[in-house]
């Protein structure tokens, strides 16, 4: 059975980076809201109680019974965490003169396990308006810093499992020895041993699809991209070709993707059948132009696709999707679920419309660790590190109405775009890039000949998650070059800008 250590999330917008720093230690974790409760068990090592934007002190501020929980296991708490300990136990939480946010040097008290290894007047981060100003009895302070007086603290006692507060949050960047201190406590406190790897993550995983599945069939829709390519090759590694894997090409992929995804597919040794769809879907967007119109059909006719291709196997029991932990952390937030920007392209509603169960094998993952988990299968780098890609494909970089003509040149312009970042080793730089077709048209020329043609923006943002996104900053040389390739190259297109809006206020698809 896995170890695993439960993170209590009080709304805190840094929850998902303990999260990270305890997965990068090699130790398994989920995040529950924090009134959830608590399920124990031999696996479950340790809490630890995230931050919150709210104040200890407001009328029904969140809490939970941290006595109970140290009766059986080690408790953190970070921020708010801490600060909810102190206010339980009989400390004192004030308001601080001054919110308290931003880098500020630990001074030691005392040598304690959670601080072992780390250096005195090593920098942390504050992100607080509140402050401990007493500690309860029976607690003692480890350290301080220049402006709080109670930066960490521990409860004395043999009676209990410990129990420790930060008044810091140890899980970013800018605390530079944060994570040897989340190592102290997860492996030192806790006594994790730190065996959460890729290739046990493959192992345990097949087993438990093994046992799930039975000997039913899976039906999966495939994208190419690094979510459903990891989830189908988990799941094909448990039960081989009972997995059916479905590629759509709905038209408005990039150049050549459907022959190539679905060769490495079959280097993969997966059961995929390709459907060439694309003129069902140009048929379906002609004379559209609003975004959201061209979303909804795509989705609602691969839907289709889909359903019918499904029809033609046996003994479906599953449908696999590639979710991964981002989403469900999202769906069960302590503030719910995000107000949606724009509708996206998935098979939501599948499940229960062909009565199945879901194979979710990526749902505890964030998107690093499932490209550490492909890069165990197997799967080719190329298709693990490759840039996210829209459900509805090149239709969203396509201003306005979709036309076969349209698509075919702004796969050659994408193409070279691609190609180009490859070359000059800019790929890997950047999160997200590409090239979206204006439906503006402008005169040009070329030689003796005027001409009047599309105008294509490039587009290539860096970005941790996708949620907040910059603006690429690449090279002259570059854009110049990129530039005079596809004017050159592409018939059709005389004039190339690029974008530098950054997310937010612009997003980073432009549709």
């Amino acid at each position: 059975m896995t170890e695993k250590i439960l993170i209590l999330d009080f709304g805190s917008q840094y929850t998902q980076l303990i999260a990270r720093a305890v997965r990068e230690a090699n130790v398994y974790c989920e995040i529950i809201p924090y009134h959830k409760p608590v399920v124990a068990d031999n696996s479950l090592k340790g809490i630890i109680l995230s931050g919150s934007p709210f104040s200890v002190n407001e009328e029904n501020a969140p809490a939970v019974n941290i006595a109970s929980f140290i009766e059986t296991l080690p408790v953190l708490g970070v921020c708010y965490g801490a600060q909810l300990t102190a206010k339980e136990f009989g400390g004192r939480v004030d308001k601080s003169n001054k919110r308290e946010y931003g880098r500020a040097k630990l001074l030691k008290q005392k040598d304690d396990v959670l601080l072992e290894n780390v250096t005195d007047h090593s920098q942390v981060w504050m992100s607080h308006s509140d402050s401990i100003t007493v500690l309860p009895e029976g607690f003692e302070l480890l350290a301080t810093t220049d402006s709080i007086p109670i930066a960490a603290f521990k409860k004395n006692g043999n009676s209990s499992k410990a129990l420790y507060g930060l008044q810091f949050h140890p899980e970013v960047y800018h605390s530079t020895e944060g994570k040897k201190i989340i190592h102290n406590f997860l492996v030192n406190i806790c006594g994790c041993s730190q065996n959460w790897t890729p290739a046990s993550f493959v192992n345990e995983t097949v087993e438990q699809l093994k046992q799930q599945i039975g000997d039913a069939h899976v039906i999966m829709a495939l994208s190419g991209g690094v979510d459903s390519t990891v989830a189908a090759t988990l799941i094909s590694k448990a039960i081989g070709g009972r997995l059916h894997g479905i590629f759509v090409d709905n038209g408005v992929l990039r150049k050549n993707e459907f022959e190539s995804v679905l060769a490495t597919y079959n280097k993969l040794g997966l059961n995929v059948t390709g459907i060439d769809a694309k003129q069902r879907f140009y048929t379906e967007l002609s004379g559209k132009t609003d975004p959201e119109a061209k979303r909804k059909i795509i989705g609602k006719l691969f839907i289709d696709v889909f359903q019918e291709e499904a029809a033609k196997v046996e003994g479906v029991k599953f449908l696999g999707q590639g979710t991964i932990y981002p989403d469900v952390i999202e769906s069960v937030s302590v503030h719910g679920p995000s107000v949606t920007i724009k509708s996206h392209h998935n098979v939501g509603g599948l499940p229960e419309k062909m009565h199945l169960q879901l194979v979710e094998p990526l749902r505890y993952l964030f998107k690093d660790e499932v490209r550490k988990v492909g890069l165990e299968l197997g799967i080719p780098e190329e298709m693990i590190f490759r840039h996210p890609f829209p459900g509805p494909g090149l239709a969203i970089r396509i201003l306005g109405e979709i036309t076969e003509e349209k698509v075919k040149l702004l796969q050659e312009a994408d193409h070279i775009y691609t190609q180009q970042l490859k070359q000059y080793d800019l790929y890997t730089k950047v999160w997200q890039a590409g090239a979206i077709l204006l439906p503006v048209k402008s005169v040009g020329v070329m030689g003796d000949e005027r001409t009047y043609e599309y105008t294509v923006a490039l587009r290539a943002v860096t970005s941790v998650d996708g949620m907040t996104a910059d603006w690429a900053h690449l090279p002259y040389e570059f854009l110049a070059n990129i530039s005079n390739e596809i004017i050159n190259n592409v018939r059709g297109i005389n004039r190339v800008v690029y974008d530098i809006s950054s997310k937010p206020p612009a997003t980073i698809e432009w549709e």
